[in-house]
């Protein structure tokens, strides 16, 4: 691989060079500007993250984004710590797409309304974005860092408030006490290969007998999976979630829910499908654990969300079973289950933040995170009350929404690896999930507020940001055929060298 850096190189790191970019603007921006209207801030981010998602659209149009057939020497750059195939295209959209409606959502939050929040949000998606490109145990760690700094102080980012201050320290201790695990079990990858390449470590496991070292390997994927549960939301990494999402500023828990957990599966897919635990995915008690854990997490998620009053705490029980739904497509270790997963998040990311966005504007005007607070939204916004209805038939996996196909590519790779079973089991805590969220259906449309006659505003940054996020929620309940394939391609990448 030549030492020169080449305009394949730079274009490798077009988005996170274009981020940086626009982080940079708006640091000029507030500082040499200083606008009287704080609002300005958001729609400057927004405009820039929605120019940086064009930006990356564009270069897979113009250039033919590398696709999943390309050598590992073709697709990898900057030392081979960046791989520029179509996962990482995929998560690209997922994570610019998160950053412009969460910015959108954010614009009209007083205390959100500040040069830091922005920038924090912006640094936080340059890292979810190198985690999903690199293959590179050093490059994964410094991206997880990057990224998880910004979101520890966005968690505790209303300093003034106790529960904000208590989530932002107990995100930041759990997240760090996992990533020293996670780091000393990539410390032992390196110990057994001398290497620190993803898909160089896999290719020497493949070549070589690695009979003498499968303890010590399935140790290491034990501890890595430690760090990336945690990001992820897998039970028994779970803890922090509830208190954290409810802590958390509304829209940066949205934006936590969607973007933080696709990163944590991105790297969950490259590092345990496509190179350093290929060799250990023939291990019956490595992948009997997965399966546990995926069964665990689905079921405790939903069975718990039944009893909460908090609807924070009830969408981050809601996440914790998502997760669960979404490691179905990597434990049947197949193309079709990895793209499943990769639309799963897809669909994920405008569905969560639609309903996180709806929540963020009843919020401003009661004050509070009760579930009652919903009751009669459908007289007092009818706007509100149908991206809602939206979200929750999505995360229901009711037709025509996103969520159904969703879950209907998921169960169907289950049943077609021969795992029928773990098809059922999800399908059965779908209706479980299907009672408390037609629970806030109830909640809006059938009881009736004291302010049945008070209307709620609906800015018209958060109007177009909920607009968005319903119609793709709509289309890719129609139509999911083309981003499903777009999925399903890039995920061939996972078994191709």
């Amino acid at each position: 691989m030549s030492p020169n850096i080449t305009l394949s190189w730079v274009l490798a790191l077009a988005p996170e060079i274009s981020l940086l970019v626009v982080l940079f603007m708006v640091l000029v921006f507030d500082k040499l500007f200083k606008p009287d209207n704080p609002r300005l801030i958001g729609q400057f981010t927004a405009w820039g993250a929605l120019a940086v998602l064009l930006i990356t659209v564009g270069l897979y149009w113009l250039f033919g984004q590398p696709n999943a057939e390309w050598t590992l020497l073709e697709s990898t750059f900057w030392g081979g710590m960046i791989r520029n195939d179509l996962v990482t295209f995929v998560f690209r959209i997922m994570f610019l797409s998160a950053l412009v409606l969460t910015a959108l959502v954010s614009i009209d939050v007083p205390r959100l309304q500040k040069l830091e929040y922005y920038a924090l949000l912006i640094t936080a998606t340059i890292g979810f974005s190198l985690m999903a490109a690199s293959t590179d145990l050093i490059m994964i760690y410094v991206a997880l860092e990057t990224a998880s700094i910004s979101s520890y102080l966005l968690a505790g980012f209303y300093s003034g408030q106790t529960r904000s201050a208590e989530a932002g320290m107990k995100y930041f201790v759990f997240g760090a006490f996992t990533t020293a695990v996670m780091l000393y079990g990539m410390s032992m990858l390196y110990g057994v290969t001398g290497q620190t390449n993803l898909y160089l470590i896999g290719n020497l496991f493949s070549t070589q007998n690695i009979s003498i070292v499968q303890p010590l390997l399935l140790l290491a994927a034990v501890l890595i999976l430690v760090g990336f549960g945690f990001k992820t939301s897998l039970v028994p990494y779970h803890f922090w979630t509830p208190d954290v999402y409810e802590g958390a500023p509304t829209p940066f828990t949205g934006f936590l829910s969607t973007a933080s957990k696709a990163a944590g599966f991105a790297v969950l897919l490259r590092v345990f499908l496509a190179g350093v635990l290929g060799p250990a995915q023939t291990s019956s008690e490595w992948w009997a654990m997965l399966v546990a854990i995926c069964i665990i997490t689905m079921s405790l998620g939903n069975l718990v969300a039944i009893f909460q009053t908090n609807i924070k705490r009830l969408l981050a029980y809601s996440s914790i079973a998502q997760a669960g739904y979404t490691l179905i497509g990597l434990v049947t270790l197949s193309q079709d289950g990895s793209g499943a997963s990769m639309y799963y998040l897809l669909m994920y990311i405008f569905t969560n933040i639609a309903a996180f966005g709806v929540i963020v504007i009843v919020s401003n005007v009661t004050h509070s995170d009760d579930l009652k607070d919903l009751y009669g939204l459908n007289r007092r916004s009818p706007f509100l009350a149908l991206v809602m209805l939206l979200a929750v038939l999505s995360l229901s996996g009711i037709p025509p929404t996103a969520g159904f196909f969703g879950k209907f590519f998921l169960f169907k790779a289950a049943v077609d690896s021969g795992l029928w079973w773990l098809a059922l089991i999800a399908i059965l805590n779908a209706f479980v999930g299907l009672y408390y969220y037609l629970t806030i259906v109830k909640y809006m449309y059938l009881y009736r507020s004291e302010e049945d006659d008070v209307a709620i505003p609906v800015s018209r940054a958060a109007r177009i940001g909920l607009v968005v996020s319903s119609l793709f929620i709509v289309y890719l309940g129609v139509n999911a055929g083309p981003a499903f394939e777009l999925t399903r391609q890039a995920a061939a990448a996972f078994f191709s060298g």
